[in-house]
């Protein structure tokens, strides 16, 4: 009996258009505190964690910027963040049946989102897919985000899936440094805000969730294989 595969989604640009939503929080927070947030700013740190983004982006516009307060702004930012897709859920096109597939085929399905844990929940609930996924890590889960691997190689042990038997679906080119570093293939989805080019270092990159299927998992894995015996 062949190997179990493993799939694991981002969350954000993969199984929600959050795009939109993530840049207008920022942009809402920065209002909030009497600054600026420029969209530059947010693609420079869009597929990191909030903390790391405020870590690194916020010093210029609040000084002596405490951990504290980090914690304190990202928590608001992700309130202001739940608030604008609870109005409007921006799910992804594909992605519930390409969900239901991969799960009718018994894949293991595992999210490896940057995100805080309550956006995660929020979002696979909003999805139907809560019977799907068999782990959610988030950005509580981990100590470094990506383009460190942690986040999926973490998906990967509670799944009980080996790294080479694992398939990442990935938005941002950190994301696909990350699945690269955890030793596993990796679908990239150009989806708002990124271009075909930018994903070129996954081992497919498309337009939607709808030009995947069970097969091409399947294929990504098992081309593997297939070279190791010979």
């Amino acid at each position: 009996m062949p190997k179990r595969i493993a799939v694991i989604f981002d969350m954000d640009g993969v199984l929600i258009d959050s795009y939109a939503a993530h840049f207008e929080s920022w942009r809402v927070l920065a209002a909030e505190n009497g600054v600026e947030y420029s969209q530059l700013e947010f693609v420079a740190g869009f597929g990191r964690t909030s903390p790391e983004v405020l870590a690194e982006q916020w010093l210029a516009k609040e000084a002596n910027l405490t951990g504290e307060r980090i914690r304190e702004l990202a928590e608001r930012k992700e309130v202001i963040f739940r608030d604008l897709i609870e109005c409007d859920f921006p799910t992804m096109d594909g992605a519930f049946d390409l969900l239901s597939a991969l799960h009718a085929a018994d894949f293991a399905l595992a999210v490896g989102s940057s995100g805080p844990a309550d956006n995660v929940q929020m979002v696979i609930e909003k999805l139907g897919a809560v019977d799907f996924f068999s782990a959610a890590i988030t950005g509580s889960d981990v100590d470094r985000g990506k383009p460190d691997p942690q986040v999926f190689q973490l998906a990967a042990e509670r799944l009980g899936v080996s790294a080479n038997r694992c398939v990442v679906v990935e938005d941002a080119p950190v994301g696909i440094a990350a699945a690269r570093a955890a030793g596993m293939k990796c679908i990239g989805i150009a989806s708002t805000g990124r271009t075909r080019e930018e994903l070129r270092a996954a081992d497919l990159v498309v337009g939607s969730l709808r030009e995947v299927s069970v097969v091409d998992f399947r294929e990504l894995i098992e081309s593997d294989s297939e070279t190791m015996k010979a």
